[in-house]
């Protein structure tokens, strides 16, 4: 019965690890006419709601190592989304802003949630439980942050 431990199947992280590919890949038609890939979208979200800040915050807020997260803001900065600076105050910190054109990116992006969540959505599954699911993910993020940190 000790083998059943190491089934597909019986894995919790494996759905999570599948609809975490299933809607970023639901996500790609959106993003494509925009010419951005989904950890893209995810910074200039970032940047939607602070404008103007280190690399280190993008980081924490997207749960990604800087040297990940690096190649990423430098292609955004060839694509003319984002502009990278060291900060006045602190020359070790890197400050992303967006452009012009990362702002505007913004008005395509508005109807992308809305169309996402029309796909999750039908008879069985209605709005309250995705919420509740997104509620309890984020719980799960919050505890396993804690311990990664713990662990080192």
């Amino acid at each position: 019965m000790e083998d059943s431990k190491l089934k597909l199947e019986n894995q919790v992280c494996f759905p999570i690890y599948s609809v975490s590919r299933l809607i970023t890949k639901a996500y790609k038609p959106y993003l494509d006419e925009m010419g951005i890939t989904y950890p893209q979208y995810l910074v200039l979200m970032v940047l939607w709601e602070n404008d103007e800040i280190s690399v280190n915050q993008i980081s924490e807020k997207l749960l990604l190592n800087t040297n990940t997260l690096s190649p990423l803001l430098k292609r955004m900065e060839k694509m003319e989304i984002i502009e990278r600076n060291r900060s006045p105050k602190d020359e070790r910190s890197v400050i992303v802003k967006l452009t012009k054109k990362g702002s505007e990116f913004k008005t395509l992006a508005k109807p992308i949630p809305g169309e996402l969540v029309k796909i999750l959505l039908n008879e069985n599954v209605q709005l309250e439980e995705v919420i509740k699911m997104k509620d309890m993910l984020n719980e799960w993020i919050e505890i396993l942050s804690k311990n990664n940190k713990i662990l080192g």
